[in-house]
């Protein structure tokens, strides 16, 4: 049981590592700890307790979250640190010997932070562990939070059941599992109450939504629609394979779903698609890409690429950069292959060195670069609407185009969290937003 009493005065930190759905959980976890009284700490205040979502995508996540772990207890030796996340899930062990480590909590039980907060307050002996195996995990936790400036994040999905060769997802959060479409409706529109205008929609493999049940992921968007308030909403990254042209085309005709698209690729090699287990070839990523081309011609197109890859010889990498260089996309959001314990990617036999992985990265961040630039420069002098968001001291107000362009906008702070028709002026010299001015 909860003893609010003892938390007054109580302040918290929080540090999130990671994807958009951890960002989105972190909220959640500072709700759910200020209505028990536990405020978040202001500048120049020493918390008492530091909130860790951490990451464990690759070898340098885990590193960055041990760094961070050292770094909050030297700065602040008598803060309690909770750990929580997928470092936590895959490492408990090695997280709780850390100095400074009070709770570590699993991706099962993120939902309990409050009650191992209150049971760790009141004995401050021993540290609390709370991780059961991935196999175990069965519970899905709702989330659905306004992210630091506009936007609202609505966790539909979790965890993942596709067992790339390469990826540690599957253990870190478990089985593929759901929200219902009525729980889901219920939090957009206690969003739209809070006044949000714009909601991601977020999850680890958000395509794969109502798995085991009668509903889809094209039922959950065509609900979401019929919300009141809501004015925008955006897809988080979707597998190409779970991305249908039905979904396509519903989206093109809705006017709350924006024209922008974020789908992983990962490598645009067959051969290297095979040994990852991936779930699609080039030639239907290449469909999809091209359909949505057809029914959406302004659409943001994000594209996920892994780069040095067990298996990515140097004639399947120059396979790869010719295909990304066909596609009509608009940005590559670039990852280095690291080797992740456990994984059997590892029993492929042909490794790239980490010198040429680095010079492939630079090849494909020289690609995603131009390709952005070209894409933004088709929407020059057009006017398209804008979602603004607070400036922060000494800048213009930003926000995004409904296709996903970010502009800097001299604006009045009154509209903040507005949509507003902006004309789109020219183009940053480091090509990566676009200066505009309202529309009189």
């Amino acid at each position: 049981m909860i003893d609010n009493k003892i938390f007054k005065n109580t302040t918290a930190l929080y540090h999130t590592f990671g994807c958009k759905l951890n960002f989105s959980e972190t909220s959640t976890i500072a709700q759910s700890l200020s209505e028990a009284g536990i405020r978040r700490v202001s500048t120049g205040e020493t918390p008492d307790f530091i909130i860790l979502n951490t990451c464990s995508v690759t070898e340098t996540a885990d590193r960055k979250c041990r760094q961070a772990i050292r770094s909050f207890h030297r700065r602040y030796p008598e803060a309690a640190i909770v750990v929580t996340g997928c470092y936590g899930q895959l490492k408990p062990d090695e997280v709780a010997k850390l100095d400074g480590v009070a709770i570590v909590a699993g991706q099962d039980d993120k939902g309990r932070i409050l009650q191992f907060i209150n049971d760790w307050t009141q004995k401050r002996e021993n540290k609390i562990t709370s991780v059961i195996d991935s196999r175990e995990i069965r519970s899905f936790v709702p989330s659905c939070s306004r992210g630091e400036r506009t936007r609202f994040f609505l966790k539909v999905q979790d965890g993942c059941d596709y067992w790339c060769t390469y990826c540690t997802i599957p253990k870190a959060r478990g089985r593929s599992r759901s929200g219902t479409i009525e729980q889901l409706v219920t939090q957009a529109r206690e969003a739209a109450a809070q006044g949000g205008r714009e909601i991601v929609i977020t999850g680890v493999n958000i395509g794969d939504f109502g798995k085991g049940r009668d509903d889809s992921f094209l039922d959950l968007i065509k609900e979401l629609d019929r919300v009141e308030g809501i004015e925008r909403y955006r897809i988080s990254s979707i597998e190409p394979n779970l991305l249908t042209d039905e979904i396509i085309d519903w989206c093109a005709a809705s006017r709350k779903f924006m024209p922008h698209f974020h789908i992983p690729l990962q490598c645009g090699s067959d051969e290297v698609l095979k040994l990852m287990r991936r779930h699609y070839d080039t030639a239907l990523f290449a469909q999809r890409i091209n359909h949505i081309r057809r029914v959406m011609p302004d659409a943001f197109i994000g594209v996920d690429l892994i780069v040095g890859a067990r298996g990515e010889t140097p004639e399947y990498f120059e396979k790869s950069k010719a295909f990304i260089e066909s596609l009509d996309i608009s940005r590559l959001h670039v990852f280095v292959y690291s080797e992740r314990p456990g994984t059997r990617a590892l029993e492929i036999g042909y490794k790239v060195p980490s010198a040429e992985q680095q010079r492939r990265t630079h090849l494909m961040l020289a690609i995603s670069e131009r390709k952005l630039a070209d894409f933004s420069r088709r929407f020059i002098g057009t006017v398209r609407p804008v979602l603004l968001e607070h400036a922060h001291d000494g800048h213009p107000m930003s926000g995004f185009t409904d296709n996903y362009l970010r502009v800097h906008v001299d604006a009045p702070a009154s509209l903040d969290n507005h949509i507003v028709d902006v004309r789109l002026d020219r183009l940053s010299d480091d090509g990566e937003f676009i200066h505009a001015s309202l529309i009189d």
